[in-house]
């Protein structure tokens, strides 16, 4: 180490270039590092989406979720599988252990998926793995609503052009569209012109199939050029689907519109949108794991422009939602302040005690130069800047120049005592400075190793706690390391430099060192008589702050201040999507009436590309808010307040990032989630019940909800297999034909220029408007005869679980 002193000091112009070309490159690479929130706190993890159009919850559980489930289990670095069955849907998360790539990770799913697709029940739909992103993937949130057009095009607009063009930025990995109403081809048959014209509903699904394709003949030459012969049979109208033949019968042909009546509408949606209480096409934009939320935001914002004026008149882009990079902004903000706020302290007090300019710029040198050389490193790692790097830079900060004083102080005390010394004694001022720095070295490396030491512990957390806590440490102990470094080198060759020619070298100590020193001699010399008494009283300070810790509140992280909230608001299982999208309109009505909220945008039941199997009796609010002269705590506890006089309705407050992470801890969006396992639902229910009853009355506990898990209405159609043997049906043709019928089957595609919309075969809405209607429902046999539903089936009304 004296080799380094010695070196640094005899080549100090070198040392002085490097440093400052070493400020160059790190802020360089401050401003071009990722900005986030937090460190990555997401497990690899895999979603695994499956659409099982029209199943019951428990029939998704036994016959997709499960078998899933069980193929992934126990796969090469999985440690924990969750899922969860709704209607028609089925979510299973697999996570990895940290570190896993997560290419690697999909690859695993992947090839187990392969494996158990034979299990699946053929007309369910393949699983396929959601887009990669994590738990504050969700950037930012839009809506797009008009005045001037129907709801369904809007949501054509959002769907080609808005989604095409984001998913095409760098850095999107998902845009996700809810409410508006998908466009489709309907083709809604109506049952008794198919017993008068004797055709059966899957003679109508063939005729489509088959008329809507294109061909190819080869090459026709003619004289020295080939033409390509292309045979154009593609549906392009609603005319070409009416004309569709069935088939011909004694030489006149049966066509598609004379059994039935083609439209466009909306398919059957199962979640809605709205904006600020009007209906609208809500957005939800998720990012890559990686990608820089502030530069992602600023490109999309510069696409959304764009795109704006490219759209029709009356059809607006509002952007005033939830947007996570202006709580980045705003934290990362309040910790540069206090990264600041923190060197001006450290500059004045520096000053004040050392009274010398010279000193106190060389000692600030190391506070800079140690943060870069921090984030140099890094950037080197591929750690962010987020506000847990900066809160150990920002811890570092009074640390940082302590190594660098120590030097200081003790070169300008001992060049003073070599001005003092007659010329002829009197030493080398290069001489003097590495003196003066070996003196001390030793107890600078061991004073930093120490400081050191305490962070050390960090690294040995595992989960989440590792993942949140381990960068703060790092940047701490890089940044201390970084100084001690400054003060073996720049310290000393900054001192030889400038502190020899100091006019200040002949005065005496400053005026505030000389006061502290009058003041502390008598307690000092006091302490040192009475060793046993300062011993007794630290002792008992010591005793009295272990007895405090009990008493301190705990929490894995501090509430956020995120200048918006998430309200999620749940109804009753089984409450239509109509009736839900009014009660959450009712709960942005209250919420746009305090004078802190700017703006809502509300999620209603799930969206068609949604990895989340949220049903439509719940909705997702997110609110944005501004400052006002009341408090945050006055603010909620009035709007819970308000909340409550929405009937049924039982709404739980958050913030947006607070949420995810507490979802991403228990698998739900709260602080704290009981489970409750075993076999017997009714039983899991009642036990859930006694505990909710339990934790009601406990102090502090806000927003308390049981999981919705509750019996819904189903309309069960049990087949009599005896009758439809009877009458030479089979059961899966059967059930086939009710799906048609009811839910409606995607037959082929209608190609309008680069967009596509499914063509839909179904029956018309009043022939499933009432129950007497589906019993009477025709079923074609293979005889021929067309027997009612009610003669095959027992029909029912029935509940089941609702997930």
């Amino acid at each position: 180490m004296d080799r380094i002193i010695h070196w640094s000091i005899a080549n100090r112009l070198l040392v002085v270039i490097v440093s400052f070309g070493l400020l160059v490159y790190g802020t360089v690479t401050t401003l071009r590092s990722p900005v986030d929130v937090f460190p990555d706190l997401t497990a690899p993890t895999v979603t695994v989406v499956t659409e099982a159009h029209g199943l019951a919850p428990q029939e998704v559980e036994t016959l997709v979720t499960f078998p899933i489930e069980s193929a992934v289990n126990g796969s090469t670095g999985v440690r924990r599988v969750r899922s969860s069955s709704g209607i028609g849907i089925s979510i299973v998360w697999v996570e990895f252990d940290w570190g896993t790539d997560i290419y690697i990770a999909r690859q695993i799913v992947n090839e187990k998926l392969q494996l158990v697709a034979a299990q699946l029940p053929p007309d369910v739909s393949p699983p396929t793995l959601a887009p990669i992103s994590s738990i504050m993937g969700e950037i930012l949130f839009i809506a797009i609503r008009s005045d001037r057009h129907e709801p369904m095009e809007v949501r054509d607009t959002a769907d080609w052009v808005l989604r095409r063009r984001l998913l095409a930025l760098p850095g999107v990995a998902q845009v996700v569209p809810i409410g508006g109403g998908v466009r489709q081809y309907q083709v809604r048959v109506d049952p008794d012109l198919l017993r008068a014209f004797n055709v059966t509903l899957a003679q109508v699904e063939k005729a489509l199939e088959e008329s809507n394709q294109n061909s190819t003949g080869g090459f026709f030459v003619r004289g020295g050029q080939e033409s390509l012969i292309r045979g154009v049979g593609r549906i392009a109208s609603t005319e070409d689907i009416d004309r569709a033949v069935i088939e011909v019968r004694d030489g006149s042909p049966i066509v598609v519109g004379q059994v039935s009546k083609v439209e466009i509408g909306p398919s059957i949606q199962r979640g809605e949108g709205s904006s600020n209480g009007t209906r609208a096409v809500v957005i939800a934009i998720q990012k890559q794991p990686g990608a820089n939320t502030l530069e992602l935001t600023a490109r999309i914002d510069r696409e959304l422009d764009a795109i704006q004026k490219t759209l029709p008149e009356g059809m607006q882009i509002e952007r005033n939602k939830v947007r996570q990079a202006d709580f980045i902004e705003t934290a990362v903000g309040n910790v540069a302040l206090s990264l600041r706020d923190g060197a001006i302290l450290v500059a004045i007090i520096l000053f004040l005690f050392l009274f010398d300019l010279r000193t106190t710029l060389i000692s600030l040198v190391s506070i800079p130069l140690s943060l870069l050389v921090a984030i140099i490193v890094l950037d080197w790692r591929g750690v962010t800047i987020n506000t847990m790097t900066l809160g150990g830079l920002t811890i570092a900060i009074g640390a940082l120049v302590d190594d660098a004083i120590i030097d200081v102080e003790n070169v300008f005390r001992r060049l003073r005592e070599n001005r003092s010394l007659p010329e002829d004694q009197r030493r080398v001022a290069t001489d003097v400075v590495f003196e003066a720095s070996r003196e001390i070295r030793g107890s600078i490396v061991f004073a930093t190793l120490i400081v050191m030491l305490v962070f050390v512990p960090l690294f040995f957390l595992s989960g989440v706690e590792g993942r949140l806590l381990a960068p703060l440490g790092y940047a701490y102990l890089v940044a201390i390391f970084a100084s001690l470094l400054v003060a073996m080198t720049v310290t000393p060759a900054l001192c030889a430099y400038v502190l020899p020619r100091a006019k200040s070298l002949g005065h005496g100590d400053s005026f505030v060192v000389r006061h502290l020193k009058r003041a502390y001699r008598p307690l000092l010399v006091r302490s040192i008589a009475h060793p046993k008494l300062v011993a007794i009283s630290a002792g008992a300070l010591l005793a009295g702050a272990i007895a405090l810790v009990p008493f301190l509140g705990r929490t894995f992280l501090p509430e956020f201040n995120e200048g918006a909230l998430t309200v999620s608001a749940v109804t009753l299982p089984g409450t239509s999507l109509q009736e839900s999208d009014r009660l959450g309109r009712r709960v942005e009505e209250i919420l746009l009436a305090f004078p802190e909220v700017v703006s809502t945008a509300r999620r209603t039941g799930r969206a068609e590309l949604d990895e989340h199997a949220q049903d439509v009796n719940a909705a997702e609010i997110d609110v944005r808010l501004t400052s006002t002269e009341r408090s945050k705590e006055e603010f909620l506890a009035e709007l819970r307040q308000k909340l409550t006089a929405v009937p049924g309705v039982v709404c739980t407050i958050g913030g947006p990032i607070a949420h995810r992470i507490d979802h991403m801890l228990s698998g739900t969006r709260a602080s704290i989630a009981i489970k409750v396992f075993g076999d017997d639902l009714t039983q899991l229910r009642a036990s859930a019940s006694a505990i909710e009853r339990a934790m009601k009355d406990i102090d502090g506990i806000v927003d308390l909800s049981l999981e919705q898990q509750v019996d819904v209405p189903q309309l069960t159609i049990k087949f009599d297999r005896e009758a439809i043997a009877r009458y030479g049906l089979r059961a899966g043709a059967l059930a086939e034909t009710i799906e048609t019928a009811y839910a409606g089957t995607k037959v082929t595609q209608m190609l309008e220029n680069q967009r596509t919309y499914d063509v839909v075969v179904r029956y018309r809405d009043d022939a499933r408007a009432d129950l007497d209607a589906i019993k009477n429902t025709v079923v074609d046999t293979p005889s021929g005869a067309k027997i009612p539903l009610r003669m095959l089936a027992t029909i029912r009304d029935d509940v089941g679980p609702n997930t």
